[in-house]
């Protein structure tokens, strides 16, 4: 069955230009022009992604996002005419996946939903289950990771770098594969900026367990968590 994608665009032609695009890599997809048209299609589930424009009619797109992420880590890409990078931060941190600025291509639009699709470990629907794998409890549907029973303070990248680590206990994930995985343009991003964020993450979990360190690095490789902890 095809992923079914969201698309929330007020203007009709540029929906249409979108919708093609999305059919022709064979996607479903639902679209609606506000806001409120939108949370009524989410409520209802089978939304794999959401391509979210910031300039809606009855709602900004950003304060629809937060609303999505009380409940849900569904995928969502903004889709703008802002080229402010301020505007575009805003729009990462809190809690979009990719930021695509008009006028766009609608086949360079359609690669970024499979892109953002292949890194997303879950659609994120409310009623995603909490992910286990003792000591990390996972739940996708409050972007939080619990560590012994206490919830961390994780900044979004470590979140997502611990994320990917807990999912394949024992794999060897290396520099790059993890940058493709967590980093919205890798390409952008240096060797050093995951070891730093790899350190911060390893600091917190610290403060939990100070004589445990279940990320175990690889020299040259990688890193990886430990199978046994």
């Amino acid at each position: 069955m095809a992923e079914k994608i969201l698309v929330v665009e007020d203007e009709p032609a540029i929906a249409d230009n979108i919708t093609y695009a999305l059919r022709t890599e064979g996607f479903d997809f639902a679209w609606c022009s506000t806001a409120e048209e939108a949370l009524a299609i989410l409520a209802e589930n089978g939304i794999s992604l959401v391509v979210l424009d910031v300039g809606l009619p009855d709602r900004n797109g950003f304060d629809l996002c937060k609303q999505i992420r009380k409940s849900s880590a569904l995928p969502i890409i903004f889709l703008t005419a802002r080229t402010d990078e301020v505007d575009r931060v805003v729009g990462l941190e809190i809690g979009g996946d990719d930021y695509v600025v008009k006028p766009f291509s609608p086949r360079e639009l359609a690669a970024r939903v499979k892109a953002v699709l292949r890194r997303s470990p879950s659609t994120g629907n409310a009623t995603d289950a909490a992910v286990v794998s003792s000591p990390f409890v996972i739940d996708r549907t409050k972007l939080k990771i619990s560590y012994f029973g206490k919830p961390l303070d994780l900044s979004r990248y470590e979140y997502k770098i611990l994320e990917v680590l807990v999912g394949r206990p024992g794999w060897v994930f290396s520099r790059d594969q993890l940058m493709d995985l967590v980093w919205q343009e890798p390409e952008a991003s240096m060797d050093r900026t995951v070891d730093t964020h790899v350190k911060t993450l390893r600091a917190k979990l610290r403060t939990v367990k100070p004589k445990l360190d279940p990320i175990q690095t690889h020299r040259g490789l990688g890193y990886s968590l430990k199978e046994s902890l």
